[in-house]
């Protein structure tokens, strides 16, 4: 972005809790049965013909039997292939990403989700405005079903309705809505997504930097060009995790009806864990006029190997249980939206060596690392501290280049970009370059 000012909207969505009589949530729940076993229908023609990831192709295909064997209205057996269609396009992205990554010796794992046709079970329903979907008066929807429209109330968080009304007022146009239910209550929902237009941000607003390093074992160090450092210890996420993953364990080998219900509880029960979690954390991290640096972590379950086998350890089946359930994503996603909600700016810096590189000195090295422990010792100045610290700070420090890199060139880069092996090299020699220093990094 060749700017001084970064103009930003966030896209929010609203949760709408829709109050419907029993005959109108059974009409509902018909709707979203059909429309979820169109999108199936649709992902095994889309499979059949070459794993199709165009949506106009795959309509063509489709539409008339969505129309005649699902019974779907004319504007859902246009969204069903299109839905499918970028579901195809996302896999089809990861395939990529996996081979380019096998190529480049990053994994030896082989990309799985493209080897049969993917498969919805979501209850949910994408509508268009005014098409499928409007809002009326004295806070009421209207819906459009199998069996025509119908109309109830709504209710939601305050915040919502507030976002809603504004949108409303400032005459900004509404998009598409998913219908929903909570696999829990069972109560239906309207998602609607409005875009929220926030202040540019100029680089002078900026007043400090900070540097956010996510692991397994502490949900998020951060540190500010001010000084402060602040843990996110996720010992009790993790005693939860394991807690659970015994549980799973028992109720699986049982296998009864039963068993399978309190396994999707307990499903139910770890996404809540997981997402409160990500809330809390990114809600302390986002801060006014702060420029947040966080780790680009795209592909790192590519680049992490994990070993499988019968004679795998208890602590190596662990230690892979970690990994796999690691919501780094979503903390970093409520932090980047948070963060621009509250005036600051959200970036990602290259993760390389940020845990294995000396702030004071800028030696680079797995020697660092002692036994891959909490430690960091550098073998070259001796300077001591907790790794996830280091790591943070190296991070920090990044984003502050980023910064300046900004302030002199009006361009700031919010992902890394791609580079070649020569470009990575240079990266790497002037990030370890960069020396951490209260008394410098606290002016900006």
């Amino acid at each position: 972005m060749n700017m001084d000012e970064l103009p930003i909207t966030q896209a929010l969505t609203c949760k709408l809790k829709l109050l419907l009589t029993k005959e109108q949530a059974e009409v509902v729940r018909s709707t979203a049965l059909a429309y979820r076993a169109a999108l199936n229908h649709a992902s095994v023609v889309a499979f059949a013909n070459g794993k199709m990831s165009q949506g106009m192709k795959l309509q063509t295909l489709v539409y008339q039997d969505l129309r005649e064997k699902f019974g779907l209205p004319s504007q859902m057996a246009c969204n069903a292939p299109r839905q499918v269609a970028a579901a195809y396009k996302t896999l089809w992205e990861r395939a990529k990403s996996n081979a380019a990554n096998k190529t480049k010796g990053g994994t030896k794992r082989r990309y799985k989700g493209l080897d049969k046709a993917p498969k919805f079970t979501a209850m949910t329903v994408t509508l268009n405005h005014r098409r499928d979907w409007a809002l009326g008066k004295e806070q009421t929807v209207s819906i459009g079903t199998l069996q025509g429209r119908i109309r109830c109330r709504y209710e939601g968080w305050s915040r919502h309705l507030e976002w809603l009304e504004y949108t409303l007022a400032h005459g900004i146009t509404l998009g598409a809505a998913k219908l929903w239910q909570d696999p829990g209550t069972k109560a239906w929902y309207l998602l609607v997504s409005v875009e929220k237009a926030l202040d540019s941000k100029a680089m002078d607003s900026i007043t400090t930097v900070k540097g956010v390093d996510l692991n397994r074992r502490n949900i998020a160090v951060e540190s500010s060009t001010r000084g402060k450092c602040r843990f996110y210890p996720g010992g009790h996420q993790r005693h939860l995790a394991e807690r659970a993953a015994s549980t799973r364990s028992a109720l699986q080998t049982k296998g009864t009806r039963g068993a399978n219900a309190v396994l999707r509880k307990l499903a139910l029960r770890e996404r809540r864990l997981n997402a409160d979690t990500a809330h809390y954390v990114s809600k302390a991290i986002a801060e006014p006029h702060a420029m947040v640096g966080l780790e680009w972590l795209k592909d790192i379950r590519d680049r992490t190997e994990r070993r499988h086998s019968k004679k795998t350890s208890v602590k190596r089946r662990k230690a892979n249980r970690r990994v796999s359930s690691w919501s780094f994503a979503e903390v970093q996603a409520k932090t980047a939206y948070k963060t621009r909600l509250s005036g600051g700016v959200p970036i990602w810096v290259d993760a390389d060596y940020t845990s294995q590189t000396c702030p004071i000195c800028g030696h680079i090295g797995r020697e660092n690392r002692p036994n891959n422990g909490l430690l960091f010792i550098c073998a070259k100045c001796g300077h001591t501290l907790h790794a996830d610290l280091v790591a943070s700070r190296n991070i920090n420090m990044r984003t502050l280049l980023v910064r300046q890199v900004w302030a002199r060139t009006g361009r700031l880069s919010a992902v890394p970009e791609a580079s070649g092996n020569e470009t990575k090299a240079a990266d790497l020699q002037r990030y370890a370059e960069l020396r951490w220093s209260l008394s410098a990094s606290s002016v900006l």
